[in-house]
């Protein structure tokens, strides 16, 4: 209900959101951090318009900070960006927060606003509307198949072990594609009648599955290497660059990866940036273990690659060696410097 029925065009308003499946809730702040008013709307095309229409109504809508830019609140993310409207991605309030001032929809919009309002929240989210979005669709789908089949392999493998004496003799030695060959040839009894019988239906049925997740992910790797290649060609042009650790990389840039202000945060975004840890006479960095994970993961794998064939980097391996690195932190350094090259090809990459 809002508490100021008279609205001033002068009157700067804050708003912050707090997302859920089914419906928003928004708080309007003034430019004194005074609650105007609170609006409860559903997550359709006509909830985000009434949205808008309701502050608008308060003010001149300055900033609007959302909770969930990357799934609850993308729709509405999408929807206020093509509409004009600054948005700032907002994280959940700390648990220390919660636990002094409690939980509900309200106040987590509140600090939504209020965080927005004091700098704490700067960050601009994910476009979501192009080459990288589908990208990030078909990694999603790509990942649970993959899950999916290793679940199966390993339900093949245990099905051997108790498979009756006859038929684990003739399949426990097999390697993996043998074995799923193999079983998928099997011809069970059409109504099973031995353990047997039920032995090879479960065998076939699983390998059968097996290979449908196989064709299943072949699939989706040729249109991940063709959108991969269209949204950064550069990027997969450097060598020890596949299409894997370039989507992870893209993934966390988003469709719009000039929303990071320098190399240094996209280095602290994939949790590569050393985290200051000093106190007193002691200066010191400890390991960050924070960021976009997937792409930390890409950029050890590029890491480890360059110190395998790339001359300079097996001489900068050498050198820190001597100095007392470890490998571990040889590899964190090397992780650094790569997230800084790297950088500089995505936001270069033409917009999608």
């Amino acid at each position: 209900m809002a508490l100021s029925t008279l609205p001033d065009s002068q009157v700067l308003i804050t708003v912050g959101v707090d997302t859920h499946a089914d419906s928003h809730v928004a708080v309007a702040l003034d430019q004194l951090g005074r609650l105007v008013g609170t609006r409860t709307i559903p997550t359709t095309p006509a909830g985000y318009a009434a949205l808008l229409a309701w502050a608008s109504t308060l003010g001149t809508v300055d900033r609007i900070g959302v909770e969930g830019t990357g799934s609850y609140g993308a729709g509405l993310t999408r929807w206020l960006r093509a509409h004009g409207q600054v948005v700032i991605e907002v994280d959940r309030p700390d648990r220390a927060a919660r636990r002094r001032q409690g939980k509900t929809d309200d106040l987590d919009a509140h600090a939504a606003a209020r965080a927005v309002q004091a700098g704490t929240a700067t960050a601009q989210p994910k476009a979501g509307d192009g080459t990288v979005e589908m990208i990030r669709s078909l990694r999603l789908a790509r990942r649970s198949a993959v899950k999916a089949r290793t679940q199966a392999a390993n339900q093949l493998k245990a099905l051997v072990v108790t498979a009756p004496d006859g038929l684990r003799a003739q399949l426990r030695r097999l390697p993996l594609t043998e074995l799923v060959a193999t079983a998928a040839r099997l011809r069970p009894a059409a109504t099973p009648a031995t353990p047997t019988d039920a032995a090879k239906l479960a065998l076939r049925s699983v390998a059968g599955r097996w290979l449908r997740l196989t064709e299943e992910i072949t699939a989706l790797d040729v249109q991940l290497d063709r959108l991969v290649a269209a949204a950064a060609p550069a990027l997969v042009a450097v060598k020890g660059v596949g299409t894997e650790t370039a989507a992870a990389l893209l993934v966390a840039g988003g469709d719009n990866p000039q929303r990071l202000r320098s190399e240094a945060a996209f280095a602290q975004l994939c949790g590569v940036a050393p985290i200051p840890a000093s106190s007193g006479k002691t200066t010191r960095h400890r390991l960050n273990r924070g960021g976009n994970r997937e792409a930390n993961w890409a950029l050890y794998l590029i890491a480890v690659g360059r110190m395998a064939w790339h001359r300079p980097t097996r001489a900068y391996v050498q050198r820190r060696t001597k100095e007392g690195k470890s490998k571990a932190e040889i590899i964190r350094c090397l992780k650094r410097y790569i997230a800084r090259e790297l950088y500089r090809i995505l936001v270069s990459a033409p917009a999608t």
